[in-house]
């Protein structure tokens, strides 16, 4: 049990750092706010699949919540880990945006040249 308060404690203290109430971090996990209150309080466990949603939700590694690793990503594995977070069902959209996005980069450097 000691290992699921240490968990809901960095869930917790991730959660503040946010800026998420319980409640907006609960509707981005798609989980309930009460479940989430019981993770935090460590009084409850969780399935990977919500440590994924948790851990996406606050742009950390799931490492971080569950061993409190502290490590700042690269810049590549951090975009790495932010195309990772995109739900299966949004990746096609974000593949789209990515793209535009670098268009516009690309247009925006040539006309500096």
């Amino acid at each position: 049990m000691e290992a699921y308060a240490d968990v809901g404690r960095r869930i917790f203290e991730l959660r503040k750092k946010s800026k998420l109430t319980r409640e907006q971090l609960a509707e981005k996990a798609d989980i309930s706010v009460q479940f989430l209150a019981d993770i935090e309080k460590g009084r409850k466990n969780m399935s990977v699949t919500t440590l994924r949603k948790l851990s996406s939700a606050l742009l950390v590694t799931t490492d971080h919540i569950v061993y409190g690793r502290n490590e700042t990503p690269s810049q590549d594995s951090e975009l790495l880990y932010l195309c990772s977070a995109v739900p299966p069902e949004y990746q096609s959209h974000a593949a789209k945006l990515l793209r535009v996005f670098l268009e516009a980069l690309t247009e925006k450097s040539e006309k500096c040249e």
